[in-house]
């Protein structure tokens, strides 16, 4: 069985709107495909059926808040005029989930994947992407988890005391065509999140690889390990990357 083709693009630092617009467009490509497909399956239109196309996009965004659908604007906890001194961006987002910060030296991670070539399970889908990084940070010496309730990956899941969150995640999908996805905190500035209740979750702590680890690591790095663990979780192969 062929596995499915994932094109990968580095997108590297982003605006979040440009970003999102980015997101929005794929999508909206892969919906007018299905949409076009079901027309030649109910006979509306002739022709023959097109194939979707996945995407795996990385990029680093200028330091924004962003709250998902689900959110609450009170877990934000300064106000526009705090922002705009500090030059950070807020956006309401169609994703799910509350607050979250982006930021420089975190690697952000948008799958725009048609889960019809996968497994039509939105649970299963979250808990692939956990693991992708759960494993990325393994090779670290990090050793990741779950908590129960919660997307994302966490570090002590299973001590409230020490509990704290090094990616966070939250997704939009439409007729099982994704959009959004993760937060890696590799070299962030954790400080930033003292300006939020991150996820809206506040009897627990953030954290960063470099946090972890006392030093810096490099990017580019864990981007390679990112996709290895990716490509192995969702069983994928890469396809030609070409210009966005």
């Amino acid at each position: 069985m062929n596995k499915p083709s994932v094109t990968f693009r580095d997108l590297w630092t982003i605006p979040y709107k440009a970003a999102w617009d980015y997101q929005e467009k794929l999508m909206q490509e892969n919906l007018d495909i299905k949409a076009y497909n079901r027309h030649i399956a109910d006979g509306t239109e002739t022709g023959e059926p097109k194939a979707t196309h996945n995407y795996l996009l990385f990029c680093e965004h200028p330091a924004v808040y962003t709250l998902g659908k689900s959110g609450h604007l009170e877990n934000l906890l300064v106000n526009n005029e705090m922002l705009k001194a500090q030059g950070i961006e807020f956006f309401k987002t169609n994703r799910g989930g509350d607050i979250t910060f982006h930021g420089p030296e975190q690697i952000v991670g948008y799958p725009v994947l048609d889960l019809e070539l996968f497994f039509t399970d939105l649970g299963r889908y979250m808990r692939s992407l956990e693991e992708v990084i759960i494993r990325t940070i393994a090779e670290y010496g990090i050793e990741g988890g779950r908590l129960e309730g919660s997307t994302g990956v966490w570090l002590d899941a299973d001590n409230p005391a020490r509990a704290r969150k090094i990616c966070a995640m939250g997704v939009k999908c439409s007729r099982w065509i994704t959009m959004h996805g993760f937060a890696l905190n590799v070299n962030t500035d954790l400080k930033y999140f003292d300006m939020i209740v991150p996820c809206g979750i506040s009897d627990k702590g953030v954290t960063s690889i470099e946090k972890e680890l006392g030093r810096k690591v490099p990017q580019e790095e864990v981007k390679q390990k990112l996709m290895h663990h990716f490509a192995d979780v969702f069983q994928v192969e890469w396809a030609l990357a070409t210009s966005k």
